[in-house]
């Protein structure tokens, strides 16, 4: 944050919509990137649902925020959409995100269906005409109200949901039908009254009110300053809070939710990198809780929505001068996109990104120099598992790699035990159930991350590739017993302290250090070397 604007400056708040111009009186340091770039997509004419946007200046003394200055903002949003938060027959529901200056994936919180009560749940199954949509979003909302407003720890809730899928003999929530959905959310909200002391809110605006407050405290989350500190950011730049209509992807047939890249993260191809999840919200693929697959499902099903979505992608790429990481939703087959930024990347794809930007015009020499200006062959080394005399390791198992790389360490199961090894100098391996980032300060005392559930996109896997972590997601054939201290694949048990080799290029698991080589991509390096225009002796310094 610019020391030069004191945080009064930056006490506004501001609508994004498809007909709102762009604010000439503030931008990301006031609204937050993730604002502000909502912002310039609805410029662009691209299908952003409207918001409004609480600035970055109300951060460090929320208190201060009164409900008058987003009020006249709030009846806007009503108007635009023609629904009313709290309203019986026609609600509003909203949700309610975080958005700093500078990207902090997955570092603070967010709230979904906000405003969805015992007396709006009519409504919507009036208005949707969908009951399994109507008890789904009810559910979900108990449940993530209860961890973030109310700090009910999450395993209360993923009981009942295990509970009620053994009941049903069913293996994910999305199999469920809306009686079932309907007894879940009756044992959250037996939950909710058991473990906060006192009944879920039922009023909409008191939602809307404690979930806003929320988002602003998250700013201060161990896992949120444990970010910053590990990135030189500042504390006092805060984060901005966007007020959102819902667009549901659980809303059945073909709507979903999903989260890619415009290119591929690890390897700069330009091709894109997207996981997608039908009949799921966008927290279902980010959350590190959930399994989600490529958008192979999504093209074959819904080919008109994945034509859209390249050619949405495209323009954005052009716009913003940069890969992006981007997140949508579908709702009965209609596009809309929730959220752009610059995608992290390994230096190797940032290298392939730049140099083909380049070549395509998005990008002047300049900026591509400055992307590429500490990039060397020691840079974009990339590891590769060895054969053993000429003969291909068999793996354990498989994954989906969220980071390419080798790593190689002891298995670890948790933060304490990773910072007693570590201090011990050993390397590590972190073996979770999820992707969460939760686990950030783990992860960075770790050479890689394996994790049963969890998609390429979720936010531990972004900051896994960012930090330079080989990061492998949704190994189903894992099975942790956290309380024997072991693990389970391939029909091997292996032992907390025990060896463990990741290959995030092939999505490979094996047993034990597995041998590797150093390969530098000779074509890269020709093309940095013409762009800079100094010898290959340079680049390999």
């Amino acid at each position: 944050m610019d020391a030069a604007t004191p945080a009064d400056a930056r006490r506004v708040v501001r609508l994004v919509h498809a007909d709102a111009p762009l604010p000439e009186d503030c931008g990301a340091e006031e609204l937050g990137s993730k604002a502000w770039n909502l912002a310039r997509m609805a410029a662009l004419g691209l299908p952003v649902p409207p918001a409004f946007v609480i600035g970055t200046g109300w951060c460090a003394e929320p208190g201060a925020l009164d409900e008058a200055a987003w009020r006249p903002a709030l009846a806007e949003l009503e108007r635009l959409s023609g629904l009313r938060l709290g309203d019986a027959r026609h609600p509003l529901l909203l949700s309610v995100r975080s958005g700093a200056p500078v990207s902090m994936p997955g570092m603070m919180e967010t709230l979904l269906d906000i405003g969805l009560t015992e007396t709006t749940l009519s409504g919507l199954l009036r208005v949707s005409g969908h009951p399994r949509l109507a008890w789904d979003a009810y559910r979900r909302l108990i449940a993530g109200y209860g961890e973030v407003v109310a700090g009910i720890d999450a395993r209360h809730f993923d009981a009942d949901l295990d509970a009620v899928l053994g009941e049903c003999n069913a293996c994910d929530e999305r199999m469920l039908d809306f009686a079932a959905l309907r007894a879940l959310a009756a044992r959250h909200l037996d939950t909710y009254r058991r473990e906060a002391g006192e009944a879920f809110p039922q009023d909409a605006h008191e939602q809307l009110r404690q979930a806003i407050a929320a988002v602003f405290a998250s700013w201060h989350a161990d896992k949120a300053r444990t970010y910053r500190a590990m990135h030189g950011l500042a504390e006092d730049m805060g984060t901005a809070v966007t007020v959102q209509r819902m667009v549901f992807g659980n809303a059945g047939g073909l709507s979903g939710a999903g989260v890619g890249f415009t290119r591929d993260p690890s390897s700069g191809e330009p091709r894109p990198w997207v996981d997608f999840l039908f009949n799921a919200q966008g927290e279902d693929v980010v959350s590190g809780r959930r399994s989600a697959y490529g958008h192979d499902e999504l093209a074959a099903v819904a080919p008109a929505v994945w034509q859209a979505l390249l050619d949405a992608t495209a323009r954005l790429e052009r716009a913003f001068g940069d890969m992006q990481d981007f997140e949508f939703t579908v709702q009965q087959g209609v596009l809309h996109l929730l959220q752009t930024r610059a995608g992290k990347r390994t230096p190797r794809a940032a290298a392939r990104i730049a140099l083909d930007l380049l070549d395509e015009g998005v990008i002047d020499v300049e900026t591509a120099r400055a992307r590429t200006a500490t990039l060397d062959a020691r840079a974009l080394a990339e590891h590769r598992i060895a054969s053993a005399d000429g003969v291909a390791l068999v793996p354990l198992g498989h994954a989906a790699s969220a980071a390419s790389g080798v790593a190689c360490g002891e298995i670890v199961f948790d933060e304490a035990r990773a910072r007693a090894r570590r201090a011990a100098g050993a390397k590590l391996i972190l073996v979770r159930q999820d992707a969460e980032t939760r686990d950030l300060a783990a992860l960075e005392l770790a050479e890689g991350l394996l994790t049963r559930r969890g998609a390429r996109t979720s936010h531990a896997a972004v900051v896994a590739r960012q930090l330079g972590k080989v990061c492998l997601v949704g190994c189903e054939a894992l099975r942790l017993d956290e309380a024997e201290r072991t693990l389970e694949i391939g029909g091997h048990i292996l032992r907390e302290g025990d060896l463990l080799t990741l290959d995030g290029n092939e999505g490979a698991i094996h047993a034990g250090a597995a041998a590797f080589v150093e390969f530098v991509p000779q074509d890269l390096l020709v093309r940095l070397d013409a762009l800079h225009g100094r010898g290959l002796a340079a680049l390999r310094s």
